[in-house]
């Protein structure tokens, strides 16, 4: 390994990228147990080094993605900036960002940042920063495996670097950016906003509002919508880029303001609303941008595309020939981002192999899986038995009704359970739904779980004309019947879609097999597939973390390794 990629800021995370382009990655909240740790990922870093048996000192590029360092907060701090932002407190530190005192804090900051990687051990000359928004362009960018015609790269995110959006051109293994949005007309942060007015955690619970638009009334979302759009415009010579209208705050401190729009509007009116502009927003941004730029395929990443009903909207446009979405495009992947861009400095971007499994993390061995459940099955806790097929047990399993948890193979990177740290059920069965959210998982009750579908059926099961892969849950498709009634408890229960992860046997053998024993025995080939986790928690790391779901939750099953592991009777 000589390159490691970190971003120290929302949702902290590291990756390496070896000389041979081999690609590993950790964020930090797993092993810390803190969901979207925030800060310098230290145990992230001291995996990787521990993995390639390296020092500090010997990684060539310590790639840092964003030039800014971002407040490091909890969600309880999160929340309380957010309950200022729009009060006096909000304007005193918009009035200071305009003052020469931001940029001695901001310089400041920066040489605290570096002194703490040199505390790390790694070298002066090693430690190098990118930016933010640059970071996310690559990773959309080198991300893709077809870059051999010009690519249109999109980003759009709350904030970051003084930006909330760029547009750029890839072509021959460089990225070259043409349009760029400051931060302060963000509508990004406006979704954030919005997720702490309806009294959730913003930068957290976003994804909430978006399952809960498709139970708006069309009338009231659009009403709501035409009301969001009147804060903005257009840049008047048709480019992809917009500002607020004169008077409108910066949207950090919009709250006073949407107060008003808001005013005895419903809970389900303002989230349907945002929701339908904020894909209107980004529809209209992607046409800008094929019009400016005359290329039709387009690779998108940063936090706003975490919307996957939004990604479903720019996807059907008639505009878009091809769409790539890197996998959860959040800050945790610019990490990623850093890293490519530092071998592509050192080595040109044509050494960078696309993304492919994003199986990116630590794999557990028996020896450290028996050592977790020992205790356990001493004192009568839990049983454990070796199945001949662990596959073929769980899928035995699923097909009676049951709910198991599955921890199998490398770990996979970023927002979404792919399969290897999940909690599986029958997706025919819409019961699977309460029983799930009774034992372990607690979500609000119009939240959908996603479906994991075996390859080879996709067709049978979503509807996609332009063929797009989908294979990291960062897109929703419209079912077919078919799909619609095999994988009913898998899909949005009012307008039908799925989130769904598409199955390869290249990508996941193990998990592609689980998806073919359970077709064989159902004529189903896909499972709902939710993370395990307790509720409020990052995915499960250690087999350790594991057996804590299992013991702290009403499931009672557990596939871990090649073991089956069940729950004592009380």
């Amino acid at each position: 390994m000589t390159i490691l990629g970190i971003s120290d800021s929302h949702n902290a995370a590291a990756a390496s990228l070896a000389a041979d382009g081999a690609l590993a990655a950790l964020q930090e909240e797993r092993p810390r147990r803190i969901k979207n740790f925030h800060d310098v990922p230290t145990q992230a870093i001291q995996w990787l080094l521990d993995r390639a048996n390296l020092k500090a000192v010997d990684i060539e590029v310590v790639a840092l993605g964003g030039h800014l360092p971002i407040p490091s907060l909890d969600r309880e701090g999160w929340v309380r900036f957010f309950r200022h932002s729009g009060r006096w407190q909000g304007k005193v530190r918009e009035v200071l960002r305009h003052t020469p005192l931001r940029a001695m804090v901001q310089a400041d900051k920066k040489r605290r940042r570096r002194e703490r990687y040199l505390a790390l051990g790694f070298r002066q000359d090693a430690i190098k920063t990118f930016d933010h928004h640059d970071c996310h362009a690559a990773t959309a960018y080198f991300g893709q495996k077809e870059r051999d015609a010009p690519m249109l790269v999109i980003t759009v995110d709350g904030s970051g670097d003084d930006l909330c959006s760029t547009v750029s051109v890839g072509q021959d293994n460089r990225l070259e950016r043409r349009y760029s949005t400051e931060w302060s007309h963000s509508f990004g942060t406006l979704y954030a906003v919005v997720t702490y007015m309806e009294g959730m955690v913003p930068n957290e619970h976003e994804y909430k509002l978006m399952g809960m638009a498709p139970y708006a009334s069309p009338n009231a979302s659009r009403r709501i919508s035409d009301r969001l759009h009147s804060l903005f415009e257009w840049a008047s010579d048709g480019s992809p880029t917009w500002r607020r209208v004169p008077g409108v705050p910066h949207t950090m401190h919009a709250q006073p303001t949407l107060e008003k729009l808001f005013f005895e509007q419903r809970f389900d009116s303002i989230m349907g609303g945002l929701q339908l502009f904020t894909e209107e927003m980004l529809c209209e941004l992607v046409r800008r941008a094929v019009k400016s730029t005359g290329i039709r395929r387009v690779a998108l990443s940063g936090g706003v595309f975490m919307n996957v009903k939004a990604n479903k909207r720019i996807m059907e446009l008639d505009e878009v020939e091809h769409v790539f979405i890197f996998p959860s495009c959040g800050d945790e992947t610019n990490a990623i981002g850093a890293a490519y861009l530092a071998q592509a400095e050192r080595r040109g971007g044509g050494a960078i192999a696309a993304i492919g499994s994003f199986y990116l993390g630590p794999e557990w061995g028996e020896t450290d899986i028996s050592a977790a459940l020992a205790p356990h099955v001493a004192c009568g806790t839990l049983h454990v038995s070796r199945p001949d097929n662990i596959n073929g047990a769980v899928a035995d399993l699923l097909i009676a009704g049951k709910v198991v948890g599955r921890f199998a193979g490398r770990e996979e990177f970023g927002a979404r359970s792919l399969g290897n740290r999940a909690i599986l059920a029958d997706p025919r069965n819409p019961e699977a739904i309460r029983v799930i959210n009774e034992m372990v998982k607690n979500r609000d009750f119009w939240m959908p779980f996603a479906s994991s579908i075996a390859a080879e059926y996709a067709e049978t099961y979503l509807v996609n004309p332009k063929g797009t892969a989908a294979p990291y849950m960062i897109l929703s498709f419209d079912t077919t019947k078919a799909g619609g009634e095999s994988l009913k408890a898998g899909i949005h229960p009012y307008d039908r879609t799925c989130r769904p992860q598409v199955v390869t046997r290249e990508d996941n053998a193990e998990y592609w097999d689980l998806i073919q024993r359970f077709a064989a025995l159902s004529g189903v080939g896909g499972l709902l597939n939710t993370s395990l986790n307790l509720h409020g928690m990052p995915l499960v790391h250690r087999p350790e973390d594991a057996v804590h779901v299992l013991l702290n939750s009403g499931l009672n099953l557990l596939a871990i390794g090649p073991f089956l592991v069940t729950k004592a009777l009380p």
